[in-house]
């Protein structure tokens, strides 16, 4: 049985990911102020500051957590016996704006103290010469969805929940999502398999879907038509600058959040692996907006 030293276990993506391997594996659950001491076959480094776009987090928790923190598995990982090692950063390491689609290959320019503590990590496993019989990962999801979650998709949700029609319908954009499910499949291929090469790797969903495809979901998934309102766009970006000002609940990084384009390529991961993911974008969304929707019935 292969044995796992995980960090951030008890998040979104660890609680997920322990459910998708709990046959076969057994995990070794690291928190926050234990001892770096990896004796496990790999090393799963999950543990992260997530970025917060209400700006109020101090700066240097993004880097003693995300790459501090990464910095010491990586060492660990380094001097023990554990063959693979995949930690994950997000490809707001390497752009916080895309102009096309992003792939492994752009020169990383992040611009949020988020994007860059997660650069440092990469480069610093990178600047490493790595052993003979081991292999390393950096992968880099986009936005991660799925039953359980919580952010921005959900608050999509509820304000569609309330019948209230979507103001942002005149914004033309295009995003690439990352099912958890997707996910999963790709860190348990990579640990199972010694013929994915070492190195950085986008996970995201094939299809990018646009933010009014979502609310047409979203309205799809509680069995009623969307609402969308064509407002001009000049006058929902003020309202976003006066909302960084006045913390009205749409801000200039919620509204970038919301509405830019932002397309991430995974071809690079699919050559790799060989395999078609097991869930589409639209499955995928789909299958995390009906999880929403139960629970909002049993909390009734």
């Amino acid at each position: 049985m292969n044995s796992i030293f995980l960090t951030g276990g008890s998040g979104f993506v660890g609680t997920n990911l322990q459910s998708y391997l709990s046959q076969g594996y057994q995990f070794k659950n690291f928190r926050r102020g234990d001892q770096v001491d990896v004796k496990e076959d790999i090393v799963l480094h999950l543990a992260g500051k997530a970025h917060d776009t209400k700006n109020i987090t101090n700066p240097n928790e993004y880097y003693q957590v995300n790459t501090e923190l990464t910095k010491q598995v990586f060492d660990a990982f380094l001097q023990s016996t554990a063959r693979v090692f995949i930690t994950l950063s997000s490809v707001k390491a390497a752009a916080d704006k895309v102009d096309g689609i992003l792939t492994e290959e752009i020169v990383p320019n992040p611009q949020t103290h988020y994007g860059k503590s997660k650069l440092l990590a990469e480069q610093y496993i990178l600047s490493k010469p790595i052993p003979p019989g081991k292999r390393v990962y950096i992968i880099r999801p986009c936005m991660i969805h799925g039953p359980g979650n919580k952010g921005n998709l959900n608050l999509l949700f509820n304000l569609v929940s309330k019948r209230l029609p979507w103001p942002l319908a005149a914004f033309n954009n295009k995003r690439s999502f990352c099912s958890i499910d997707n996910l999963c499949f790709v860190i348990k291929e990579i640990v199972e398999r010694e013929d994915i090469p070492s190195g950085i790797y986008n996970i995201v969903d094939d299809q990018p879907l646009s933010t009014n495809e979502l609310i047409r979901c979203i309205a799809r998934s509680q069995s009623r038509n969307p609402y969308l309102l064509y407002l001009p766009v000049g006058f929902i970006s003020w309202i976003a600058r006066l909302g960084d000002w006045i913390h009205l609940p749409l801000n200039t990084e919620r509204l970038n959040k919301l509405t830019q384009t932002y397309m991430v390529s995974n071809q690079k991961l699919h050559n790799a692996i060989g395999k078609p993911f097991p869930l589409t974008a639209e499955e995928g969304l789909m299958k995390t907006l009906l999880s929403f929707g139960a629970n909002k019935n049993h909390n009734i």
